[in-house]
């Protein structure tokens, strides 16, 4: 794979020269393998934490309920998406631990927000949970300027909501907006995150460093990047169509995954 020209340098503990390399389809599949072949070797105890995640959405899915802010469901629901990075970073952990022939029992699971990577961490997360936030407050006002003008009382319950969107010129036209506005949330959180998160669990480098190499790791292979994210997405929902539980395998997977897509993209 060649290694691609540009170079940032950086001060954290040291000065560092971080390159990036050009990836291909070979590098995705490789990486997913690596990751499957990581899960079968390493889930022991922890396939209880891939169910965490979806447990946390369903609980903001039952609040939106409760409050009848039906517009906000599939926001909330899509917009969990952007924290995946954010809860796979023990998957990273553990995946570079193994990689360096170091004890990779569960006990080490949380080791990573022990460790010196836990600022960065945290930092990059609570990144993410603005965007959510924007994302929200996004689909929010799409749906008040759209369909909460044309039918102001669709909220009153699941069938007149779905039978406004889906039936009305509103309704369509909320979903064309919505879903071009969550694109571009989507496709900035996945340039981001693509590399940073075990970027920073690897090596000592600051949240502006990592999410700067993992722009440019988007920015020089845009499609299978964009190709990695339509991954991401197809194994999240199929992994949450039986209630959710398939998320248990899922999260792990993509998180060794990823792991092994940064030793890919990024030198070491």
């Amino acid at each position: 794979m060649a290694v691609a020209q540009h170079t940032v340098t950086t001060r954290d503990t040291e000065t560092e020269l971080v390159s990036i390399r050009k990836i291909d389809l070979h590098d995705l599949r490789m990486s997913l393998e690596q990751g499957w072949k990581d899960f079968l070797d390493l889930r022991g105890d922890l396939v209880f934490i891939g169910l965490v995640y979806p447990a946390a959405v369903v609980l903001a899915v039952i609040y939106a309920f409760q409050q009848s802010l039906l517009p906000l469901i599939f926001p909330l629901l899509a917009g969990s998406i952007l924290f995946g990075p954010a809860i796979a970073a023990s998957f990273y952990e553990l995946a570079r631990r193994r990689e360096q022939g170091l004890d990779t029992r569960w006990r080490h699971f949380l080791d990573v927000l022990r460790g010196p990577a836990a600022f960065q961490l945290f930092a990059m997360t609570a990144i993410l949970f603005l965007l959510f936030m924007f994302w929200v407050t996004s689909a929010w006002l799409i749906y008040i300027v759209t369909l909460g003008k044309a039918a102001p009382d669709a909220t009153g319950s699941v069938a007149a909501f779905l039978h406004a969107v889906f039936t009305t010129p509103a309704g369509w036209q909320m979903i064309i907006v919505g879903n071009l506005v969550g694109l571009v949330f989507a496709t900035l959180a996945l340039a981001l995150t693509v590399v940073s998160f075990p970027m920073v669990v690897d090596r000592p480098v600051g949240v502006g460093v990592a999410m700067h190499t993992s722009l440019r790791v988007a920015w020089q292979n845009p499609i299978p990047v964009a190709i990695w994210g339509l991954i991401v997405v197809a194994m999240l929902i199929v992994g949450s169509l039986p209630a959710f539980i398939g998320l248990a395998v899922v999260l792990p997977v993509l998180g060794y995954s990823t792991w092994h897509l940064y030793t890919r993209a990024v030198s070491r």
